[in-house]
């Protein structure tokens, strides 16, 4: 979904002279990063995501948001994809929520399906026709009058109740915002944060969810509403370490899934870490982690340019 161009990496040599040694390493780099550019590509976004982005944005039809809209601007970055992995870890700290998603997901099959899922209602809420639209809702809320159980300590939950679905949305809206304003193009405004919590909003009201924050304050309010019920939990842990650290991924993916995911980590509130027990070393992600985060949204813009497909067919 990302619109943003970034100048094609140049690693062919025009001419007939050796390469310096500073050369040949930018060569090595360049190779390295196109590698991990169409893995990303590959797995994050998927083989057919050209035919879905024109499905969704050449759709006739008025839209719920538009185009100058905030929300445009945060779901068109390729920062959603790092934001996707923080909302799925921070959302399991509710046990309630992760039973559903232990007991009826597949997460462990397809670590990376969870977030294409995710990335795609996403973008049909935020840029497809407002028919478009309302058709993925009904989906989701069809599915949800299915996920249904009892936790492993006896408490039955729905995944259409409402109180659950608030803190599915308060965790997105708030891990999309955090790492957008971590690893986005350009950081927003404060007034700017609340429109997009607000533009947010409009989105759950269509899935039923009553009183959706629409600001920044409101939102910091809820989730601050929701601490007394959250906590550490065999399941959430387990689903913690399986998400990053034992996926079941060749090699290849693994290094921009890890990118992704460490990336992720570094943002997540302290409080999440503890009850999911990471590891925190503040200097090191201040000097490593979050820049690596930076690197891995901007490949995933090139990744998804007209520039990038053109360097990957030479």
């Amino acid at each position: 979904m990302c619109h943003i161009r970034y100048a094609t990496p140049t690693y062919l040599w025009h001419n007939t002279e050796v390469p310096t040694i500073s050369e040949s390493v930018q060569t090595v780099v360049e190779l390295v990063r196109l590698q991990i550019a169409q893995t990303l590509r590959d797995r994050v976004i998927g083989n057919d995501a050209e035919a879905k982005q024109a499905v969704i944005m050449t759709g006739i039809g008025p839209r719920w948001f538009e185009e100058t809209s905030v929300i445009h601007r945060v779901h068109s970055d390729s920062s959603m994809f790092i934001g996707g992995m923080r909302a799925l870890l921070l959302q399991s700290l509710h046990p309630l929520v992760m039973a559903g998603v232990a007991q009826h997901s597949n997460y462990k099959a397809d670590p990376w399906g969870r977030l294409q899922r995710t990335a795609e209602f996403v973008a049909v809420t935020s840029f497809g026709p407002a028919d478009m639209a309302q058709r993925a809702v009904d989906q989701v809320v069809a599915v949800h009058k299915h996920v249904t159980g009892t936790t492993s300590d006896g408490r039955s939950y729905s995944a259409s109740d409402p109180h659950l679905l608030r803190w599915v949305h308060v965790a997105e809206v708030d891990s999309f915002l955090s790492c957008y304003q971590a690893y986005g193009a350009v950081r927003l405004s404060p007034q700017e944060c609340d429109s997009y919590v607000a533009d947010m909003a409009v989105i759950a009201r269509k899935l039923s969810i009553p009183a959706p924050p629409t600001s920044v304050q409101s939102l910091r309010d809820q989730i601050a509403g929701f601490r007394h019920e959250l906590k550490s939990t065999p399941e959430c842990r387990d689903a913690a370490k399986y998400l990053l650290i034992t996926p079941p991924l060749d090699a290849l993916a693994r290094i921009p899934y890890s990118l992704i995911t460490a990336s992720a980590v570094a943002i997540l509130p302290i409080w999440a870490r503890v009850q999911l027990q990471l590891p925190w070393f503040p200097l090191t992600e201040k000097v490593i982690v979050r820049p690596v985060g930076n690197l891995v949204a901007s490949t995933i813009r090139w990744a998804t340019s007209a520039d990038f497909a053109a360097q990957a067919t030479r």
